[in-house]
């Protein structure tokens, strides 16, 4: 009687020893997943920041080789015996009609201030 009743207190403190290290770890790799999250969401959060139109903005305007040109000029390559060669295309006229019905105004964009 003595042996069995010490074999099941045996088992009932290993058993109950294995729970706790399951815990341990159990909580040990929900921390660990919980670190990568977070993580993961910080990496998230630096790949929309700088690729968002204002970072893009920002780091264009900041450039000072930058320039806007005033116009837009179409330009053509035409192949010779030495290479390539630039040739401006020829503008586009005006007609009466496109005088009529052409839009000439200018988007813009407004910002959302939520």
């Amino acid at each position: 009687m003595i042996v069995s009743v010490t074999l099941f207190s045996l088992l009932y403190v290993y058993q109950q020893t294995e729970i706790l290290r399951f815990a341990y770890s159990e909580q040990k790799q929900h921390s660990a997943f919980q670190v990568l999250l977070d993580k993961n969401s910080i990496l998230r959060y630096n790949i929309e920041k700088n690729c968002s139109l204002v970072n893009i903005g920002n780091s264009v305007s900041n450039r000072s080789d930058f320039q806007m040109p005033d116009k837009y000029q179409l330009v053509r390559l035409v192949p010779t015996s030495e290479g390539l060669t630039f040739a401006q295309a020829v503008p586009n006229k005006e007609t009466l009609l496109s005088r009529v019905f052409g839009i000439k105004r200018q988007a813009e964009a407004k910002t959302i201030n939520p």
